[in-house]
């Protein structure tokens, strides 16, 4: 199961299910994806064909949501 968590400029943002255990979030768009840790900071974990420019607009993206992209989590995954 991969619950879209957030969809905006074109890019999804969505959660693995039983994945691994840190915080971090995946991005898809037509270009590639991407895969972003959240904590301990957000920060690019993964990165297949996104550009710079993708990459650091995915990551404001994230930065404006951190909040409900953390909460997100935890209703997921729980705390």
């Amino acid at each position: 199961m991969t619950p879209t968590i957030h969809r905006e400029k074109g890019y999804r943002l969505f959660f693995f299910s039983r994945e691994e255990a840190r915080k971090h979030i995946h991005v898809y768009c037509g270009d590639g994806e991407a895969k972003f840790w959240l904590e301990p900071q957000i920060e690019l974990a993964k990165n297949y064909r996104l550009s710079r420019f993708q990459l650091k607009e995915i990551e404001v993206i994230i930065e404006t949501h951190y909040d409900e992209f953390k909460a997100a989590w935890e209703k997921h995954f729980g705390s």
